[in-house]
């Protein structure tokens, strides 16, 4: 594959993704690259006679040098989203004494003496306000009402082949509108399923009268359907149903352990394996700027894989040998800051590295979906690309590392209870899912759906 390096005001070079169907996600996705127009300078001719212009030729030049310049780049219209997005960093006035600190819970107690929830609120009302009025990247549970287009009392899931969905999601549950609904894997429990669900493998070319419903799922960025699928699973809202990674599900068995302490010499936790070029780029010009530790392949400076124990002895997990995704989270925890990096930009495909990073008490500093903040709680994460350059980047999250109120601020939301959409980014995840897929199978007939 040839890569092409296009200029990029912040990243430096960006590379056009690769598509691979790895559990890494990578989906050849671009952001557009606004071209500026370069300036010209008009030579000034002293001696030459001007001709005196009509109304109508100088609206004309009018017109076509403002739709020069709104089409080069230069002039912008501010529009919804962009007013949204400029919450996403407050320019809020951090401390000009710098104050560093270790102690997450002492930032606690400063923030509440300071600052306090009523305040939070009040600060931060608008974005709250806004953003809990954006419910077009989430799909919401249907209203009661919606319960009389229900045609069965309960509905049975069997999973097909190998899938990523664990194991312990195998139950019998009671759902919304009193309908029960079997999820399992095994053939035997679901003898005669109401519907098959694929992930890995592809579905029956047809389905014949009397057969389950077709259920395919896809979690990858590209949203790519079977073709021969009745009922269509991605992270999408737009799709059949909805499955976000914003569930606990994604990361069972782990050491919960979160340590209140935060290192203040090295302020950014990474670790990424799949050591993608567009990513790793990206990475190393915010990371140049700012002491990390990296845990995984790429840009490792921690003396090796698997180090993470040596550094966290308290993150050994007792349940057998040792994994690196088992002391995951304990290991973020030390840090003010975790870096997570989507491997493509996409709309709504916010992907389980940056809710890792949230349920670890750590600030995620963000490169990805362009409306990550529907799926986020308000304040409660860095977004790299409303930063200028890598290096303004650096610098307010140097200064956040030692201003504890303002620091503190970006928990604001876990200590409050304002959660925004982020309630709904876990309603709709793979935690609900059975529940969910089981009532539109209901809705649809089951096996008495008409082909």
């Amino acid at each position: 594959m040839t890569i092409v390096c296009l200029p990029n005001p912040v990243y430096g070079c960006f590379f056009p993704l690769s598509q691979s169907s790895s559990r890494e996600r990578e989906e050849r996705e671009s952001n557009k690259i606004k071209e500026e127009l370069p300036s010209q300078t008009d030579n000034y001719r002293p001696n030459m006679q001007l001709k005196p212009l009509n109304t109508l030729t100088v609206t004309l030049m009018l017109f076509f040098t403002f739709f020069i310049l709104f089409f080069s780049g230069f002039l912008e219209f501010p529009s919804v989203s962009s007013s949204i997005q400029n919450f996403s960093n407050p320019n809020q006035s951090l401390n000009s004494d710098p104050d560093p600190f270790t102690d997450l819970l002492s930032a606690f107690k400063k923030w509440d003496s300071q600052m306090g929830c009523a305040r939070f609120r009040e600060n931060h009302k608008d974005l709250i306000h806004l953003l809990s009025n954006r419910s077009g990247s989430l799909q919401e549970a249907v209203a009661d009402s919606g319960c009389s287009d229900l045609k069965m009392e309960h509905a049975s899931v069997l999973v097909k082949g190998w899938t990523w969905i664990p194991d312990n999601l195998d139950n019998l549950y009671s759902c919304r509108c009193g309908i029960t609904c079997l999820w399992t894997k095994s053939s035997v429990l679901a003898d005669k399923p109401d519907a098959l669900l694929f992930e890995t493998t592809t579905p029956p070319l047809q389905r014949f009268s009397g057969d389950p419903l077709r259920v395919y799922m896809d979690l990858e960025a590209g949203r790519r359907r079977s073709g021969q699928e009745d009922i269509f699973i991605s992270y999408h809202a737009k799709d059949d149903v909805q499955s976000t990674y914003a569930g606990a599900l994604f990361h069972n068995g782990r050491n919960y352990h979160v340590s209140s302490y935060k290192k203040n010499d090295i302020l950014v936790y990474w670790s990424s394996s799949r050591c993608l070029p567009q990513r790793n780029q990206l990475a190393k010009s915010l990371l140049r700027f700012l002491p990390y530790h990296s845990f995984g392949k790429c840009l490792n400076n921690v003396g090796g894989l698997d180090m993470a124990l040596s550094f966290y002895p308290e993150c050994a997990n007792d349940a057998g040998t040792p994994k690196w995704w088992d002391h995951l989270h304990c290991a973020m925890s030390h840090y003010k800051f975790v870096l997570a990096i989507e491997n493509t930009v996409t709309e709504s495909y916010v992907t389980e590295k940056l809710f890792y990073a949230l349920d670890s008490g750590a600030v995620p500093i963000y490169f990805g979906a362009p409306n990550v903040l529907d799926f986020v709680p308000p304040h409660s994460i860095i977004d790299g690309t409303k930063f200028s350059s890598m290096e303004k980047l650096a610098s307010y999250v140097k200064a956040l590392a030692n201003d504890p109120v303002a620091y503190a601020e970006y928990h604001a939301w876990r200590r409050c209870g304002v959660s925004g959409n982020y309630a709904k980014a876990r309603a709709a995840s793979l935690d609900t899912l059975p529940c969910r897929l089981c009532e539109e199978v209901s809705r649809r007939g089951g096996r008495n759906a008409k082909t």
